[in-house]
């Protein structure tokens, strides 16, 4: 009898660990490689930044949301004065992918695998510091986001 019961106190002295942890299930994570923000009506999804190098172009990657009824202008400005605006009409997201919607910004102060600080402002009247990963090319999904040096013109 005295083993069972101390089978029985030891089984709830350790499933009772549980009862002070917060449970993983109610924490919301981002399970990407970008952030995630929400500022006022816009709702900014894995945001990141794609760059070869700190100095070089960086292209704005992200989805974002517009829970308005009308479109709303995102200005994202980083290191040097750099800037670009994102359009987001309300009803369908914006997917800002290097590809189809463009988001380039002429420099960036980080290299790849830092934190980019950004600034952002909507014109909803909402404003914004967010930090951002730096990403380059290295993963294969990201290879073609990388942006590219403009063409130049050559004479014969």
């Amino acid at each position: 009898m005295s083993l069972i019961a101390a089978i029985g106190i030891g089984a709830m002295a350790f499933t009772g660990c549980s009862a002070i942890n917060q449970q993983s299930t109610t924490m919301e994570v981002t399970v990407s490689d970008g952030v995630n923000l929400n500022m006022g009506p816009l709702e900014l999804r894995n945001v990141l930044i794609i760059s070869e190098a700190a100095g070089e172009p960086g292209n704005v990657i992200g989805t974002f949301y517009n829970t308005s009824d009308s479109d709303i202008t995102l200005t994202v400005s980083g290191a040097q004065g750099a800037s670009t605006e994102i359009t987001v009409t309300p009803g369908a997201p914006t997917v800002v992918d290097a590809k189809a919607n463009r988001a380039t910004l002429s420099t960036t102060a980080e290299a790849p695998g830092a934190i980019e600080t950004l600034e952002l402002s909507s014109s909803a009247g909402e404003t914004e510091t967010l930090k951002v990963p730096v990403l380059d090319g290295t993963l294969a999904e990201y290879k073609a986001l990388v942006p590219t040096a403009a063409a130049t013109e050559s004479t014969p």
